[in-house]
């Protein structure tokens, strides 16, 4: 598996993954990304990541600097934080440990950086399979939140953590 930037030939693939059912249920009830107007931005604040196996595209990671964000999502989170938005496209790609291998790559990524000190992550509450997911990653339950119209569980993991538990997922 590989992680290689988002482009404008991706478009079609992620409105299309956007449609899917398990898609639609684990994102919310926010339409929170214009695909046609978010890809070609370039911006020092983001990565958009599609995950490939054998060239073939299967997920995207999305990685940001909460601090630096434009919209303020993540409130006033201060320096030395990234946050992860990751999925998988396609449900038949569900249950082949295709989310491990791209969590481990975009941790791998954000940690890369010595600055970093933690890394955020915001599933619905009611996505019980992610929060599980995301607890075998070493995160961590921070606060109940509202993002817009949804009910989140803000989730954290520390440098240290990660590298304690790095290996054994």
């Amino acid at each position: 598996m590989r992680l290689r930037d988002a482009v404008p030939e991706d478009i079609p693939t992620l409105e299309h993954w956007d449609r899917q059912p398990h898609v639609i249920e684990a994102g919310g009830d926010d339409d929170w990304f214009d695909w046609q107007y978010e890809i070609p931005r370039k911006l020092d604040w983001r990565e958009q990541l599609i995950a490939e196996i054998d060239g073939r595209p299967i997920g995207i990671v999305q990685i940001i600097d909460p601090e630096l964000e434009e919209s303020h999502y993540w409130g006033d989170v201060g320096s030395g934080f990234r946050a992860i938005d990751i999925w998988i496209g396609e449900a038949t790609d569900l249950g082949r440990s295709y989310g491990t291998r791209m969590m481990r790559l975009a941790l791998e990524r954000c940690f890369a950086s010595d600055d970093t000190k933690a890394v955020l992550i915001d599933p619905l509450e009611r996505n019980t399979r992610a929060i599980r997911f995301y607890e075998r990653c070493g995160f961590t339950p921070v606060e109940r939140r509202r993002f817009g119209e949804d009910d989140c569980l803000v989730m954290k993991l520390e440098r240290e953590a990660w590298a304690s538990s790095r290996d054994s997922f």
